[in-house]
This record gives structure tokens, C-alpha cells and sequence, in this order.
């Protein structure tokens, strides 16, 4: 969101959240390193993801035969958080747990959906 739309991720979640503690699972560091290999806007913008991942609290790897969507919902469930996506499939899941999800409306603002905290 913050590279394709320029979005200032952290300044629109303090105002949609309030204060927060910003946690990244190492699962979707793997993922980003894994997508930022080569050229192009997709490389570009997991790149520019890790640069915004560097400004997280790093979460260590879950134990677990998952999918990273999988971990990504295990981990929010396990600290009680909200989820920052756009990825359709994996806000579906989230919200199907109750656990709430933050996306990007109208190319320039983030909403809260789901369960309120």
C-alpha cells in the first residue's frame, strides 16, 4: 500500500488505531525477501516492504506446518491484533475468525473491518 498508493502506512494506522505496537512476523519478512529478488513493481514493492518491515517489532517464526496466511492469523490471534492487508484471500480467513483487518479504501485511506477492537 504505502509504495503503490503513497501512503503514509504508519501516520493513517495511528489514525485509525490510535497508538499501536507495529509487530511483523519473520514468516512474511521469508515472503517479502523471497518477492523483492529481481526487477520490476511487484520486486520494487516488496523491497519497499521490507524497508517499512524494518520499523516493526519482529515476531520469530512460528513452529507450525502452515501456510504464511495461516501463521499471519495464528500470530494475530495470539496477541489479539489487527492484521494490515489488502490480499483478498487472507482478510477472508481473518475475518472469518473474528479477527479484525485493516485495508485500503479508495486508494487513499485505511478502514478498520471486522471485529471492533
Amino acid at each position: 500500500m504505502p509504495f503503490e498508493f503513497g501512503i503514509d502506512l504508519f501516520g493513517e494506522l495511528t489514525g485509525v488505531l490510535g497508538a499501536f505496537d507495529a509487530l511483523v512476523p519473520a514468516e512474511v519478512i521469508t515472503e517479502l525477501r523471497g518477492l523483492s529478488i529481481g526487477n520490476g513493481k511487484n520486486q520494487a514493492a516488496a523491497r519497499f516492504g521490507l524497508t517499512v518491515a524494518a520499523r516493526c517489532t519482529l515476531i520469530p517464526e512460528l513452529d507450525a506446518d502452515l501456510s504464511v496466511d495461516d501463521k499471519v492469523a495464528a500470530r494475530a490471534e495470539e496477541f489479539n491484533a489487527v492484521v494490515v492487508t489488502n490480499d483478498k484471500a487472507l482478510r477472508k480467513k481473518l475475518l472469518d475468525k473474528s479477527i479484525p483487518v485493516v485495508v485500503l479504501r479508495s486508494r487513499s485511506r485505511l478502514e478498520l473491518i471486522g471485529r471492533q477492537i
